[in-house]
């Protein structure tokens, strides 16, 4: 949390040397917001990725992609929540965070209610996401002049995802409870005189012209989200390349999936990453039912697509999951992504008869 390399930088050397031995082309790594601007407003300490940064490339990788996570990260050993003086004025203002009707706060991310509202200090969300940006891009310009940091993932929401969060209720409600969403709904509504100001949780009742404005309101504004982040981002990371993470959503429950912002599918999604010049990400790999959604989304779209598996993998049959959703077999156009990242290193992996394994799939990727 202040910032520091607490792993051996030895041990760090050998893994990662370990790893270059077997094919891997190159290293992704997390910036996390509330590491890095975690006390101050744009107080910012780049000391521990400075260090990373230059094992890695003394390890023998010249690629590197890096997610810019505006999110609280959270793992088996690790928690990294958002930066403390965010909680400090989500305590006097918990309207910064994405609220259900039930009126509880998901702290995870903040509201998109905020992107243009001047309620962190002196600045909105989006621009406290730019300042962050523009600390990264000016602290590691060198490694962005000579394409060591081949690509950037901005974080968008929940998981680093363009989604709503879940609900903490454990129901698949709306996350537009907080004043400002509300505030942009009632604007929303003075334009549709046949609509009034109302919220509802009633997923079976969205047939009326009320309910499929109210959704299609919704889903709009997870992607004007998006395109308010990506005007600022795209420019400021070249000649690296944008990407931006979706999830397969692994389940057929509708309900999830309007909860999630997702009313008209993908494909309005990547039309927006096409002309703002993003490329998409997809998690879940593994989940190739579900993923192809996203897949074929951004396919139709003309926008690059890759992946990442969602949980720890180490046997042939998962990773023959994962090179069938890479490349699929019925695609009549022979389609197929562009990159994949494996997550995430451990012992494990490096055990002798796992790491054969996980030579053999890095083979067989580059073949695709």
């Amino acid at each position: 949390m202040e910032c520091e390399l607490v792993y051996s930088p030895d041990d760090l050397m050998s893994q990662l040397t370990t790893l270059k031995s077997v094919g891997v082309d190159g290293i992704t790594v997390n910036i996390c917001w509330g590491i890095v601007e975690a006390n101050k407003p744009r107080d910012y300490n780049w000391q521990g990725y400075d260090q990373l940064f230059s094992i890695i490339r003394q390890s023998g990788f010249n690629k590197m992609q890096v997610l810019m996570s505006f999110h609280e990260c959270g793992g088996d050993d690790a928690h990294i929540p958002l930066p403390k003086w965010i909680k400090e004025i989500g305590r006097k203002n918990p309207d910064i965070y994405f609220t259900d009707r039930q009126g509880t706060r998901n702290t995870e991310t903040l509201t998109w209610g905020i992107d243009e509202e001047r309620v962190l200090g002196d600045r909105t969300a989006v621009e406290v996401y730019t300042d962050y940006m523009r600390s990264f891009r000016d602290q590691f310009d060198e490694l962005f002049q000579d394409r060591s940091i081949s690509k950037v993932e901005v974080g968008l929401g929940a998981c680093g995802e363009l989604r709503y969060p879940p609900s903490l209720s454990g129901e698949f409600h709306l996350q537009c409870y907080d004043k400002y969403l509300r505030k942009s709904l009632e604007k929303a509504v003075e334009t549709a005189p046949d609509c009034s100001t109302f919220f509802c949780d009633n997923y079976y009742d969205y047939d009326s012209p009320r309910g499929t404005f109210f959704l299609k309101w919704y889903a709009q504004y997870l992607i004007d989200h998006g395109v308010r982040v990506l005007k600022m981002a795209v420019p400021l990371f070249k000649p690296a390349r944008t990407s931006v993470k979706l999830s397969g959503n692994a389940t057929d429950n509708h309900a999830a999936e309007r909860a999630a912002g997702f009313y008209d599918g993908y494909k309005p999604i990547a039309i927006m990453l096409r002309r703002h010049e993003a490329h998409l990400n997809f998690t879940c790999v593994e989940a190739d039912e579900f993923v192809c959604k996203v897949e074929n989304a951004g396919w139709v779209s003309g926008i690059a697509v890759s992946g990442q598996n969602a949980f720890p993998c180490y046997d042939r049959q998962g990773y023959g999951k994962i090179l069938e959703v890479a490349k699929p077999r019925n695609d009549l156009f022979g389609r197929c992504i562009c990159s994949f990242t494996y997550r995430g290193l451990d012992q494990t992996l490096l055990e002798q008869h796992n790491l054969r394994e996980f030579e053999l799939f890095v083979k067989k990727m580059h073949e695709i």
